[in-house]
């Protein structure tokens, strides 16, 4: 089993040099040294350039050989074909930890090949550990310690969940839906050829961070199965692991062997071992985010009995299609609470599960169903679903706000979704996720991420039998 190496120096560097930096933008050196200084790093930065000088306001070093102290971490970003004689003068100058993000190894064919190998030879003799090379580098906006050696184009907006991915399109797919639903996406590593550092690396430093709450996998091959089972099972005996495992179909295992050169899994196989590994598996980006929108505010997952509570009938037919597609059980609803719903709600309204208050419904029909919800059924349902089309005769701010108002107390998991035109949306939104509600466009989505997180318990009970 292959020993770990310490990740801390990638993740939480004391200080860093940056060989390659510059001021334009519009090149590597520029853009990560930007975001380095973006993301608000309080350490030391050491622009590394043979022009020396200034750049962006910082003394430059024309080498590592003019550091008076080795740099904790020294991140590249020059061509390739000069990259081993920079892993030679780190080695002659006593700096350990190098984070390569250009490609041009063993993805780009017999001579990348050999160049990786003999950038491995090279740092094995000096006590180097390699981040990459052929990445984007990583983004750590955990709190108290914010770092980030990337060329991504953006920063998440940070929170508890971290993403891990052997594609840095995914990271950067990850990153900008992110900003946009405001998913709390603090951590992103991009893991590239993975010479010395691999996804599993990773996944154990950021299992033990007690500020990371759920990890995010984006996996083609692992150089370690075995290590990866041990690691992973750890790490969801705390925290849910969830997993975008690519390649299964004959044709997606050709991919992984073009893009990686590692040798992926057939589905069957897929599905089988991340189970035993306690890993949700998701089959799509769409699905990897809708777990991160989800366990961002529940990281314990749920249980399977849900309650549909909703104002509009069709929406909750294919709604509770969805849920009982996804495994959720849908119980009658307690006497004492159907009694009090046929107390405040028209005669035509739907008395079950689901509920239908009805298209007209105001805080006068969803305040009182939904805490007679929290009141009445929490020996019966894990968790309750709101389905919340806006007519337009209806005002939507009122009910948010008493929505919200109940939500923030409750001691069931709650979602919300929100249908038709909705002028006030990111304003909704924001209302019901500050209460600890994840908020969503449409119901059939909410229904998939209730059916990921009732996955968590169930695995890590297995873990725990096993």
């Amino acid at each position: 089993m292959t020993e770990p190496r310490d990740c801390r120096p990638f993740f939480q560097p004391e200080s860093v040099a940056i060989v390659g930096a510059g001021e334009r933008l519009t090149s590597s050196g520029g853009a990560v040294l930007r975001n380095l200084i973006a993301s608000n790093y309080a350490g030391r930065i050491v622009p590394v350039n043979p022009k020396g000088g200034e750049i962006l306001g910082l003394p430059a070093a024309t080498s590592l050989s003019k550091l008076d102290t080795p740099a904790d971490l020294v991140v590249v970003v020059i061509r390739p074909d000069f990259i081993l004689d920079i892993v030679d003068e780190a080695a002659a100058t006593g700096h350990k930890n190098l984070m390569i993000l250009p490609g041009g190894f063993r993805e780009a064919g017999e001579n990348g090949a050999a160049r990786e190998a003999e950038l491995l030879r090279k740092a094995d003799a000096a006590g180097i550990t390699i981040f990459g090379p052929n990445c984007a580098g990583i983004i750590h906006l955990a709190e108290g310690a914010p770092f980030a050696a990337t060329f991504l184009r953006d920063l998440p907006p940070g929170g508890g969940i971290a993403a891990i991915s052997q594609s840095g399109a995914i990271t950067e797919e990850i990153i900008a839906k992110a900003n946009i639903d405001n998913l709390p996406v603090s951590t992103v590593v991009s893991v590239g050829n993975a010479v010395h550092l691999e996804v599993t690396d990773y996944l154990e430093y950021l299992g033990n961070q007690d500020a990371c709450n759920c990890v995010l996998l984006y996996i083609e091959s692992l150089a370690d199965a075995d290590r990866f089972r041990d690691v992973a099972r750890r790490v969801a005996a705390k925290k849910p692991v969830v997993a975008l495992m690519g390649g299964g179909s004959e044709q997606g295992a050709s991919a992984v062997r073009n893009h990686t050169g590692g040798t992926a899994m057939p589905n069957a196989e897929i599905d089988a071992f991340l189970r035993d590994c306690g890993v949700i598996r998701v089959p799509s980006v769409r699905r990897l985010l809708l777990a991160a929108k989800g366990f961002g505010l529940h990281p314990k997952g749920i249980g399977p009995r849900v309650l549909l509570l909703s104002n509009s009938g069709g929406p909750g037919v294919i709604t509770t299609d969805q849920l009982r597609a996804e495994g959720l059980e849908m119980p009658d609803l307690p006497d004492a609470y159907a009694t009090a719903l046929r107390e405040i709600l028209p005669g035509e309204a739907a008395v079950a599960n689901p509920i239908d208050l009805l298209a007209d419904a105001r805080e006068d029909r969803f305040g009182p169903a939904f805490e007679g919800a929290l009141t009445h059924g929490s020996d019966t349902f894990d968790a309750i679903l709101m389905i919340h089309v806006v007519p337009f005769m209806v005002d939507a701010g009122p009910i948010i706000d008493t929505l919200s108002d109940l939500a923030r107390d409750a001691d069931l998991p709650c979602f919300h979704s929100m249908m038709g035109t909705l002028e006030h949306q990111p304003e909704w939104f924001a209302k019901m996720e500050a209460a600890g509600v994840p908020a969503f466009n449409d119901s059939e989505s909410m229904a998939e991420t209730a059916g990921i997180l009732a996955q968590y318990p169930k695995l890590r009970a297995s873990i725990s039998d096993g």
